[in-house]
């Protein structure tokens, strides 16, 4: 038999004849105030592995799981896992494990991540022009609405459509940022009153 990561054991490096896995409960545990929580997650992966092994070795879960199944000691005491040993002759056997970790919160652990670089993003048009404040149509300063269309076809012809027609398919923008009075001129409704009048 030959261990290879595709094997369900994870990867990791042998050091000393033994697998150190690169696990997530290792991470998660040390400072997790709710490592009960993670019991759930084990037993997904387990499972998971357990039944990548039996599909691939066409056998049941529960052979597989008897097959492989250890218990090691750690400083934590004796926990189970499962491990597949290959021995070699004149050589350390070769361990691959999947377990073990016990899920303990460790409250001296000291979080050393990285600082992030912030990330600039440049603002849509369409809000630049919103925060302006402006009319586009009649150049006051007010309370500003949007005017949109689906799409600048919908404008009409060129000739034959109003003044705001004419200025957003120049622009060749569907969108069109105005005032409460140009808005409602826009939609044939009688104008509301500005605010500064």
């Amino acid at each position: 038999m030959r261990l290879t990561p595709h094997d369900g054991f994870g990867r990791g490096t042998l050091e000393k004849g033994l697998y150190i896995g690169t696990s997530p409960a290792s991470y998660l545990t040390l400072l997790a105030g709710d490592v009960f929580r993670l019991a759930r997650l084990q037993w997904v992966m387990e499972t998971s592995m357990l039944m990548t092994l039996a599909n691939k070795h066409r056998s049941s879960v529960s052979t597989i799981a008897r097959k492989y199944a250890a218990t090691i000691e750690t400083p934590h005491g004796l926990r189970k896992c499962f491990e597949a040993r290959v021995e070699r002759t004149g050589r350390k056997p070769l361990v691959g494990r999947f377990g073990g970790i016990p899920l303990r919160q460790n409250k001296k652990t000291v979080v050393t991540d990285r600082q992030l670089a912030p990330v600039s993003t440049k603002r849509k048009e369409l809000v630049t022009r919103l925060l302006a404040g402006r009319c586009e149509f009649c150049g006051r300063i007010d309370e500003v609405e949007v005017h949109h269309v689906a799409k600048l076809a919908d404008l009409g012809r060129s000739g034959n459509r109003p003044p705001w027609a004419d200025l957003m398919a120049a622009r060749k923008r569907k969108a069109l940022v105005v005032c409460g009075s140009c808005h409602a001129d826009i939609h044939g409704r009688s104008p509301v009153p500005a605010l500064t009048e």
